[in-house]
């Protein structure tokens, strides 16, 4: 997995459970599509390459927390991605354990 941040070679593991939640969490508020997704994570600080990004978008989906619709875009098709319920409540449990891991990483707590 290619995955640039700004912090060191060895880290770029570890972002890849957020980067994932980072895409359900957008999904869940509306339809997201690879370039697009690429783009938002960019803004905040994550340079993922299409080819490392269509996988996790695939993996979700085999997952069952996204599914996939064909959508015409001008001439070409566009996978455009929506949260199901299933990456909904995932999503709703997982923030839970981020509001828990920030506590301790953040706040001391």
């Amino acid at each position: 997995m290619t995955i640039q941040t700004h912090a060191p070679v060895d880290d770029r593991d570890l972002y890849a459970g957020l980067i994932r939640l980072h895409i359900l969490h957008h999904a869940v508020e509306g339809p997201v599509f690879g370039l697009g997704m690429a783009e938002e994570l960019g803004r905040h600080g994550y340079h993922i390459s299409l080819g490392t990004l269509y996988p996790l978008l695939h993996g979700l989906e085999k997952k069952g927390y996204l599914r996939s619709t064909p959508v015409r875009n001008r001439k070409s098709l566009r996978k455009v991605y929506r949260a199901t319920p299933l990456g909904r409540r995932a999503l709703k449990a997982a923030k839970s354990k981020v509001r828990e891991l920030f506590g301790e990483l953040i706040e001391g707590h």
